[in-house]
């Protein structure tokens, strides 16, 4: 990082979005900082799928060349840190980050993503993002027609057992205790033969990752190859929520159709604004934010 302090534009979040975004304004000749902690969420995941000319490659590697092309812009500069605290300012935006510095910006744009909460069962954080999946866009077609699980209850729980269906006939849905089914949702459920296991669970048997069988606390266990799950999450950075950005009912940055946030100059993108996480989602929010906030400039100006 040279010793500039004011940019066209601060971009917390340096993965898939917030490179996206910085490619967008550099090629448009705008002085960038990316601010990223370099803990993308999908660190563990093996491969990417269902990304146009990257299906199958490892998530670092696609990180690793978005990198290396968007910093030959040389408007745009990098900066290894967490952003801490931001505020309004006269002129736009500050930002002050957990290594003491201070850089302030005309515009924002989070793209800073999600942090899982991931349940405290053994083995389940282990096996996140390999055989404990989330996304059968992402990770779906690897896995078909094997023997799958459901680590859901309720409405999520009954959305995957409609959704998972078009890839594997051999479902179980596991609520971990009581399920919460609606009797609407439970003849349904069984109408199209999946098991429902309310059998508290110990812990998820794997092998580097991958599951080969839940494990009860009444000692039984039950052999499967996958496993979804959609544990809870939090935005991975709380500076849109403190600056006034509204959220969804889901804890989702709410933004327009230009990823704009209801603060003006303030835009977000990527996982931290949209249920559908993927990498091919979030190049394509944040290039749309990038190139919103190139026309905001020229706006401010002309």
């Amino acid at each position: 990082m040279t010793e500039r302090t004011h940019f066209d534009t601060i971009i917390i979040g340096g993965s898939y979005a917030g490179l996206s975004a910085a490619m967008a304004l550099g090629r448009s000749l705008r002085n960038v900082l990316v601010i990223d902690s370099g803990l993308p969420c999908n660190r563990q995941t093996p491969h990417s799928h269902n990304f146009l000319t990257q299906d199958g490659e490892r998530p670092e590697v696609i990180a690793r060349k978005a990198r290396e092309q968007v910093e030959k812009y040389e408007t745009v500069e990098f900066l290894s840190d967490r952003a801490v605290e931001g505020k309004q300012t006269a002129e736009g935006f500050s930002i002050h980050t957990q290594e003491g510095k201070t850089v302030t910006a005309k515009k924002l744009i989070f793209a800073a993503g999600l942090k899982d909460l991931l349940p405290g069962i053994p083995g389940f954080a282990e096996c996140w993002g390999i055989s404990v999946i989330h996304c059968p866009y992402c990770h779906g077609y690897e896995v078909r027609n094997e023997r799958t699980g459901i680590l859901a209850d309720g409405d999520f729980a009954y959305h995957y057992a409609q959704l998972l269906q078009n890839w594997t006939k051999d479902l179980t849905i596991f609520t971990n205790g009581a399920s919460t089914f609606t009797d609407e949702q439970r003849d349904k459920i069984l109408y199209h033969g999946i098991p429902v296991v309310e059998t508290e669970i110990e812990s998820l048997e794997h092998e580097n990752g991958q599951i080969s069988q839940i494990r009860f606390k009444d000692g039984s266990t039950f052999e499967l190859t996958a496993l979804y799950s959609r544990p809870g999450f939090e935005q991975h950075c709380d500076i849109p929520e403190i600056m006034g950005c509204e959220l969804t009912e889901h804890g989702l940055i709410q933004t327009d159709g230009f990823q704009k946030t209801n603060v003006e100059g303030v835009y977000a993108c990527g996982d931290s604004t949209t249920m559908m996480r993927s990498v091919a989602s979030a190049v394509a929010s944040g290039n749309l934010a990038g190139a919103r906030v190139n026309f905001e400039l020229i706006e401010d100006v002309f």
